[in-house]
């Protein structure tokens, strides 16, 4: 479709390709152009009852495992965004601007809140939100009481000789907020980990192997 956009419309791009800006561009479009696009559609229409029906499915399964749900306060439109900086990484070589877009449309974890948001209601709760910020559970070690920043492809925490997979660990700090939902209960959390790593080595044993345990950073 890209390809006969440009091949019908030579004058709207510019020398190097990109879209002419700042002028009303009239588009020539081919009968197969027309007819990818409405494929196209509906490609996108399936994907979104798909995406819908299996929200519902998830999020019916999440309210059955309890009655009190605690969640991230993230900006999901910020992570849509490219990334304004310019970096260089550790070769010399310019980091990619792209940042969760894709992503985020195609999982669309906003709406799967909402459909949790809205059912909790039902029942007259709420879904707790956590204050990102100031709890940053993905940097905090309970044991130590220590913040320790980690890259992104980070997936595995070692706590003090303890390996734990960083986003199950994550969700159990955030399990453990107190009710000012920005600070992490020390106490709780030390009183309920030991139970915690029986589990979470059961689950990794389950999942069958290290590799297949960091598919978790696309789930949670």
């Amino acid at each position: 479709m890209d390809r006969s956009k440009r091949a019908n419309n030579p004058n709207n791009f510019n020398i190097n390709n990109t879209i002419k800006h700042g002028v009303k561009l009239t588009w020539i479009k081919s009968k197969r152009y027309k007819k990818s696009q409405n494929k196209l559609k509906e490609l996108y229409r399936k994907q979104a009852d798909i995406r819908e029906y299996q929200h519902q499915q998830m999020s019916n399964y999440i309210l059955s495992l309890g009655d009190k749900f605690y969640v991230e306060d993230m900006n999901f439109k910020g992570l849509q965004h490219r990334s304004k900086k310019t970096e260089k990484n550790d070769k010399g070589r310019f980091k990619k601007t792209k940042r969760f877009g894709k992503s985020l449309a195609n999982k669309a974890p906003s709406k799967l809140l909402t459909l949790i948001e809205n059912k909790l209601k039902f029942f007259s709760k709420e879904l707790i939100r956590v204050n990102t910020r100031e709890v940053k559970a993905s940097q905090y070690n309970h044991l130590n009481s220590k913040y320790n920043k980690k890259k992104l492809s980070q997936r595995w925490d070692d706590l003090d000789g303890i390996k734990v997979q960083r986003d199950i660990y994550s969700a159990f700090l955030i399990q453990h907020v107190n009710d000012d939902f920005s600070s992490i209960n020390q106490n709780d959390c030390n009183k309920d980990f030991k139970e915690f790593i029986a589990l979470h080595d059961k689950e990794i044993k389950r999942l069958g192997s290290y590799e297949l345990a960091q598919a978790l950073k696309n789930v949670i």
